[in-house]
């Protein structure tokens, strides 16, 4: 069995890695030992972890190992994960993994090349420490480039992250101490993010439950409403639609010509609002360069069913003027940002006026 050299201070720092998971398995710890008063640093310590989530810009979770011990790190970020499991919010899950990621990010930077390497290693990373020049730079690491660019989907807007633009060297991407550290938080982020299931309410006692409400409340400001949360259980109502979704929706039924962002962000509005893909399908159907195949291809790729996964959410207001794709604000379009929102706020009005 092959020796690590991360101790129990490193775990404590980068519990998303198996030793801090093993560490808690061998300490027999249960989510109902909370109840005892015993554990009640650890409960506090997770409330913290993610109320600076919440509170911190960029969010980042602190680090003070002359705060609180290593006892209490460790098994706080499976509580914290469970917390946040149990509040079913989708910005605070996202809020509360990036600042786990960026956490992890701050201390990666100053760690020794043999610990980045062996925490990039517990992802599967096949990457080494070379020191190796390439012309007239001597970079930190050498990364298989599958590794690499299985990390570099979120950063790929950016020019310096794409493949192009980093020296390749026999299948590995050379890069610097900052850059691997960097990926290294995009690897933690997606890590803490699958970890985060709202069906681990059901295990949590009671009176743990009614602490995350208090919680709740008095965080409620900071826990911004994600249109696409509720969504799914408002359903398809046209008459809510925003002036810029309604003008495209009639563009498609009538098969007059949409530009390529006009069509994502129809597409991508539609499929948000739960519209059935067979009926988005067949909204496009008049147009001259339809394509059955190529269309449902494009609409399942959209709603992160191909491809890389990512589920597309559509261009906020400011993307779409900047696009021409805005007919005229109305009242409620000044007081917005993003189609999504406007929808949830008209068919919640639509809806108290029908009472």
């Amino acid at each position: 069995m092959e020796h690590s050299i991360l101790t129990l201070s490193d775990i404590a720092k980068y519990p998303f890695i198996p030793e801090a998971s093993e560490y808690v398995k061998r300490l027999d710890f249960r989510i109902e030992n909370l109840l005892d008063e015993n554990y009640a640093p650890i409960l506090d310590r997770a409330e913290k972890r993610i109320i600076d989530a919440l509170t911190t810009n960029p969010p980042k979770v602190s680090f003070n190992p002359r705060e609180y011990s290593e006892d209490i790190e460790i098994i706080s970020f499976p509580v914290a994960i469970v917390l946040v499991s149990a509040l079913a919010n989708e910005y605070v899950k996202k809020r509360y993994a990036l600042a786990e990621a960026r956490r992890a990010y701050e201390l990666l930077k100053e760690e020794s090349e043999e610990k980045i390497v062996e925490v990039a290693k517990k992802f599967g990373w096949r990457i080494r420490f070379p020191g190796e020049k390439i012309g007239l730079v001597k970079f930190d690491f050498a990364l298989n480039f599958i590794d690499y660019l299985r990390n570099i989907s979120a950063l790929s807007h950016e020019k310096d992250w794409k493949l192009v633009n980093r020296p390749v060297l026999r299948g590995e991407v050379h890069l610097s101490r900052h850059d691997v550290a960097r990926l290294l938080q995009e690897e933690a982020q997606r890590y803490i993010e699958a970890k985060i299931d709202p069906k681990a309410r059901s295990l949590i006692p009671e009176k743990i439950i009614e602490r995350l409400e208090k919680l709740r409340q008095a965080y409620l400001d900071k826990m911004r409403e994600s249109p696409a949360e509720s969504l799914a259980s408002v359903g398809v109502v046209s008459d809510a639609f925003p002036p810029c979704i309604r003008q495209l929706y009639e563009a498609a039924q009538s098969g007059r010509h949409i530009p390529h962002v006009g069509r994502f962000t129809l597409t991508s509005f539609l499929i948000k609002i739960g519209m059935n893909q067979d009926i988005i399908v067949d909204l496009f159907r008049k147009s001259s360069d339809f394509n059955e195949r190529m269309t449902r291809y494009q609409i399942e790729h959209i709603a992160g069913e191909r491809g890389s996964g990512t589920k597309y959410t559509p261009p906020k207001c400011d993307t779409l003027q900047t696009h021409g794709l805005c007919p005229g604000m109305d009242d409620l379009c000044k007081r917005i940002k993003h189609p999504l929102t406007y929808y949830l706020r008209r068919t919640r009005s639509l809806k108290r006026k029908a009472k």
